[in-house]
């Protein structure tokens, strides 16, 4: 069975390795020219060039004819396929991705709605991977899939909010006043409809960095044992310091820190600092 999923999500390298996850088309373009994530333009050279830019950059969901030359390659070796996406809150992919299996009659396509995003989603598809290719019944493997999106949880702060606010993800007057004012939010995903909602805001990046540590006091006991991944766009320093602040609060089962990719980056730009979180033996296949 195939696992598709979409440049919404976010791995590590070593996430991937050994693992057959195809991923549909996404593009970005910025100053004139189209690239495709994860294709013909890295999370690196994505970060360069936007600051060497005044532009914005756009982005396209995958279309249904995407789709559906995926799952029509896919279909002749395999016709069996979960196909796991960003969050049907924040695009329009998933609705995509069903218009694409109506065109290839051939594939038998089986969808996931992550309701979420980035390493979240990537988590998800992951854990899909892993239990598919030992042999877990499709069932067992949803049935997983919906105790990890429950327990899961992602969020994120930046230092500016013009791209979010460019990119239509936010309320323009929120967002304005509070580039006006200096505050660095908290942005979380919630569980019910996958859309963005605020944690928290503070005036500094540090404190905001502490309240994302702090917040997740709110959905896991002190002293847990979690699996954690920090993610950023062109940040280290940030997740630095975060991560040493979990590590105070939480036994962490450490993953390799992802770089959000030009897709997801295009909203949010290289300042981004966030985490992912959740109770470790969840994902243990």
């Amino acid at each position: 069975m195939w696992v598709v999923t979409d440049r919404g999500a976010d791995f590590s390298a070593e996430q991937l390795e050994g693992l057959n996850v195809q991923f549909v088309p996404m593009r970005l373009s910025l100053d004139g020219r189209t690239y495709s994530s994860g294709e013909d333009l890295t999370p690196a050279a994505f970060y360069e060039l936007l600051e060497k830019t005044e532009a914005y950059p756009t982005t396209s969901q995958a279309s249904a004819g995407d789709f559906a030359a995926l799952y029509r390659r896919l279909a002749q070796t395999d016709p069996e396929i979960l196909s796991i996406h960003i969050s049907s809150g924040l695009s329009g992919t998933l609705d995509s991705a069903r218009s694409g299996a109506e065109m290839t009659p051939e594939a038998r396509v089986t969808f996931w709605d992550s309701k979420t995003l980035s390493c979240p989603q990537a988590w998800q598809v992951e854990f899909a991977a892993r239990a598919l290719q030992v042999g877990w019944p499709l069932q067992q493997v949803l049935e997983r899939l919906e105790r990890i999106r429950a327990a899961t949880e992602g969020m994120f702060t930046l230092d500016t909010l013009k791209y979010l606010i460019h990119g239509g993800r936010i309320s323009h007057l929120k967002g304005l006043l509070a580039s006006l004012l200096h505050i660095r939010p908290v942005i979380g995903v919630s569980k019910d409809e996958g859309k963005y909602y605020m944690l928290g805001q503070e005036r500094t990046p540090k404190k905001a960095l502490q309240a994302m540590a702090s917040a997740l006091l709110k959905f896991y006991p002190e002293g847990s044992r979690l699996r954690v991944q920090l993610l950023h766009g062109k940040n280290p320093d940030a997740v630095a310091m975060l991560r040493d602040m979990v590590s105070k609060l939480f036994e962490c089962v450490w993953l390799p820190t992802a770089v959000v990719g030009p897709i997801l980056g295009a909203h949010t730009g290289g300042s981004l600092a966030g985490i992912c979180a959740g109770p470790a033996e969840i994902y243990e296949i």
